[in-house]
């Protein structure tokens, strides 16, 4: 008798500890706080006990990155610029409270959408791609794969599909009930920052100087409008004169592209050598004067001894630089997460459900 009810409470106790594990995929037992992540694989979203892990979802949705690879697949070999574009739209959202996709809310009763505000409006691009990755999901996995973790597996996604750096991702972040327009309006660095700026900014969401400029080298894919640079070329320090780190030749095709009246909206690579492949030659371009943006080529410019550094390391050595990258990337999307109960997991990334 005494055997048969030790053997009925451990039944028992094995059905309670695979519940918990079902419902709530990835949990951790940990002491979680808020900050950076630790050396176990487990990344505190601030939420008490719950954290990010890169097994979230092996029991609910095991086959989440092979969807969204899937999607990414076919999109990016037939517009390879729309790479550069969903790594930006998850730069965008984590840098707005947090990793938690309020970027890809549109507007509602009580909140205006970020994708209104300046940095953000007629620029950032990839949403009808994250609606096609989720409504893949929802078929396989309904309700359990998060919009904030669909833009984090499609940065990844998109930068390994570019030539760059894979890594190992956390996962379990929860989608947010509101956005921010105030916050995207202030948070986001403008292209035309100073270097002082850029710091701030990063310092802001908790990243340091590495981060600043490795995470700067995802300007080697993708393009960028004329607006965003139009000022260096024609009146950088509000005396009509171009910007004198602009190397000359590349000053010269840039006005052909970029006329100082109209042509807003042309586009011109941000890394002219190879603007579809991840790889250092961004960095290579800023050693030359040929950054683009003000914001890429103060990072050599600036005078800030550890950012001129890190520019010229990871010019001469591409593994540096993606090490680095792929480490900032896992820092940057740990930015103030939604976990546990906090936020909801929608079931169109558009709107809260």
């Amino acid at each position: 008798m005494a055997s048969f009810l030790y053997t009925t409470f451990m039944v028992m106790v094995l059905l309670s500890y695979f519940g918990i594990c079902f419902a709530f995929p990835g949990f951790n037992f940990g002491w979680g706080g808020g900050g950076g992540g630790g050396g176990d694989g487990t990344f505190s979203g601030g939420q008490g006990y719950f954290s990010l892990s890169s097994e979230f979802y092996s029991f609910t949705c095991p086959q989440a990155n092979d969807i969204v690879m899937s999607v990414l697949e076919s999109v990016i070999a037939e517009e390879p610029r729309m790479a550069a574009s969903l790594l930006r739209l998850h730069f965008h959202d984590c840098f707005v409270q947090g990793c938690d996709a309020s970027v890809l809310l549109d507007d509602g009763e009580v909140f205006s959408s970020e994708k209104n505000s300046g940095p953000n409006s007629n620029s950032i691009r990839g949403f009808e791609v994250i609606d096609a990755i989720k409504s893949k999901l929802e078929e396989t996995c309904p309700e359990t794969v998060s919009c904030a973790d669909i833009l984090a597996l499609a940065a990844r996604g998109s930068t390994i599909l570019s030539g760059g750096p894979n890594w190992e991702l956390p996962l379990g972040r929860r989608d947010a009930t509101q956005a921010s327009l105030s916050g995207s309006n202030n948070n986001l660095p403008p292209p035309n920052s100073t270097i002082e700026n850029l710091i701030k900014l990063f310092r802001q969401q908790g990243l340091d100087e590495a981060d600043l400029v490795s995470l700067s080298g995802a300007h080697t894919i993708g393009m960028a409008r004329c607006t965003s640079f139009k000022q260096r070329l024609y009146n950088q320090d509000g005396n009509n004169q171009p910007d004198s780190t602009l190397e000359v030749t590349y000053y010269n095709g840039l006005k052909t592209v970029c006329p100082q009246f109209g042509g807003d909206n042309n586009i011109s690579p941000l890394d002219f050598a190879s603007p579809a492949r991840f790889d250092n030659t961004y960095f290579q371009l800023i050693m030359l004067g040929k950054g683009l943006l003000t914001s890429d080529q103060v990072l050599l410019s600036g005078n800030v001894e550890e950012t001129m550094h890190l520019v010229k390391a990871f010019a001469e050595d591409d593994a540096l630089f993606f090490d680095q990258f792929a480490r900032s990337m896992v820092k940057m999307g740990n930015i103030n997460p939604l976990t546990g109960y906090n936020g909801e997991v929608r079931k169109n990334c558009r709107m809260v459900n």
